[in-house]
């Protein structure tokens, strides 16, 4: 695994995270770092102790000959246990590739292998997946103690031990996130410390502090939360990890702790906000509220500016890295139906299929180029290839694979994936116009549309419809409704109602497991 340099901020400028974690345990060893509630009672784990616990596994990988640059896999709920792992693996210069309970065994086990884990973390949340997985003699550790390896309590060194120091430079490769999109197929996308160390130096403007307290219940796999985990505890400030999301429990959380930062995925804050007591809730102490990771509409956005305290701020991006746009939504309630403006540095353009760049004012597809980018794809130097882009000088973009258009001021507004853009009879129909006019319908609570073949127009958009509680509608009705509504090539052939619309961990829909099923029939 030997990642290239050109992403990395310069060396001169860079502190490794676990390093900043130990000024703050040296500094104020009594203050709170991680959080989890256990049993109803809420445990934490000091800088001094997270720190302790971080040297313990850091000599524990050195005794078991885990190399700098080699990887450890874990395979887990979210815990202070996972975290503290994750930390101290970083600590010895050892890759992390966090990996999602929920995948297939095939998948787990193709994906310890692309990454040539020496150790695997689990516990009872996986213990079925790993089972089935063939890991073959990779030894495996259990973070909660269940029959799935080793206790962690045994496999630890002693308390007092400490690790032989290791020099982290910037260009080394920090985690590997496996991303596989709509295609199925695992890609691990190797992320450096350099590019972590980008993500952590924009929290300043965030206002991460000692007194911070960020509650996170997305999963640790993914980089929607590690974005925000990272900075927190760089800042000194404390994170608060939920196993899972559930909406009662949050808010309860939330108002208890005084959460002042926390990230969560479109879906959840449909699911807060919809909940009949959530402005029961005190939710005065948030300074800001994140989102990113799936299309955040611009009413949904409203009712949180409206009823919710704080700023919010919605990033996009992708965990490949390349560029990020930032919406400040309290700042610009004009600019909800966008994704904001470039983060400073970052440059963002729109390409057409030619790899040609577009004029202003017209759509193309999203390439970036950041201090944040990733190395590549990890032993996939054919799908490194395809996801970059060069200008005429030689600088390197990453693609995104969505299309675009900039407005006057520097908003970026999102049609689509190119991918799932329908081109039917020769004209492109974009399925989030048509999701978004079904949404406008009083009966309809979510919407997806996708392209399935057709003989005639080559390809045809059907929709797939979540109505709202108590609702009763035909979908023929609703079909109808829309199709007069639209031009002629944008009319629905077929719409299906569903009880809930398939989605990632993270909250992305799954338009290839709704194109299977609706091919299937």
């Amino acid at each position: 695994m030997t990642p290239t340099t050109a992403s990395s901020p310069a060396a001169a400028d860079f502190q490794s995270i676990p390093d900043m974690i130990r000024a703050h345990a040296l500094a104020e060893p009594g203050r709170r770092a991680l959080l989890e509630e256990q049993g109803g009672a809420t445990q934490a784990l000091s800088y001094g102790e997270l720190d302790r616990l971080m040297d313990q596994v850091a000599v524990a990988l050195q005794r078991d000959g885990v190399q700098p640059g080699q990887a450890i896999a874990v395979c887990a709920s979210s815990s202070v246990l996972y975290a503290a792992v994750f930390l101290g693996a970083l600590r010895a210069g050892v890759v992390v590739a966090p990996l999602a309970p929920g995948s297939t065994p095939e998948a787990l086990a193709r994906m310890i292998d692309d990454a040539g884990a020496r150790l695997l973390f689990t516990d009872a949340a996986a213990a079925a997946t790993v089972a089935d997985a063939g890991l073959g003699r990779v030894p495996r550790i259990a973070l909660d103690g269940s029959p799935v390896g080793t206790p962690l309590a045994h496999w630890l060194a002693g308390a007092d031990a400490r690790p032989a120091r290791v020099e982290i430079e910037p260009a080394w490769p920090f985690n590997i996130i496996y991303s596989s999109g709509t295609t199925g197929t695992p890609k691990g996308i190797v992320q450096s410390h350099g590019m972590r160390s980008a993500h952590v130096s924009r929290g300043a403007v965030y206002g991460y502090g000692p007194e911070s307290l960020t509650l996170l219940s997305t999963p640790l796999y993914s980089n929607t939360t590690l974005v925000v985990f990272f900075p927190t505890l760089a800042f000194g400030g404390s994170v608060f990890l939920m196993p899972k999301f559930d909406a009662a429990a949050y808010l309860r959380l939330a108002q208890q702790h005084r959460m002042s930062h926390t990230m969560l995925v479109p879906v959840q804050y449909q699911r807060l906000m919809t909940r009949p007591d959530f402005d029961a809730h005190d939710l005065g102490a948030t300074h800001m509220k994140f989102c990113t990771s799936a299309p955040f509409h611009a009413e949904l956005k409203a009712d949180v500016l409206a009823r919710w305290p704080g700023g919010l701020v919605e990033f996009y991006g992708m965990t490949e890295g390349g560029g990020t746009c930032i919406l400040n939504a309290h700042l610009n309630p004009d600019k909800l139906h966008t994704v904001g403006q470039p983060a400073e540095g970052h440059d963002i353009r729109l390409i057409d299929d030619a790899g040609q760049e577009v004029p202003p004012g017209e759509a193309g597809e999203v390439v970036g180029h950041s201090a944040g980018m990733m190395t590549g794809y990890h032993g996939q130097p054919e799908k490194t290839r395809e996801a970059e882009w060069f200008a005429p000088d030689g600088k390197r973009f990453i693609r995104t694979g969505d299309v675009g258009r900039f407005d006057a001021e520097g908003f970026l507004s999102l049609f689509d994936r190119k991918k799932d853009m329908i081109i039917s009879g020769g004209f492109n129909i974009y399925p989030s116009d048509l999701e978004a006019l079904l949404r406008s319908h009083p009966a309809v609570a979510e919407a997806a549309v996708v392209g399935m073949p057709s003989v005639e127009w080559g390809e045809t958009p059907v929709a797939f419809v979540v109505l709202q509680p108590g609702v009763d509608v035909a979908a023929e009705a609703l079909r109808q409704w829309l199709n007069e509504r639209v031009g002629k090539t944008q009319r629905l052939a077929a719409l299906h109602l569903i009880n809930e619309l398939p989605r990632s961990a993270i909250g992305k829909v799954l338009k290839r497991e709704l194109r299977d099923a609706y091919a299937a029939r």
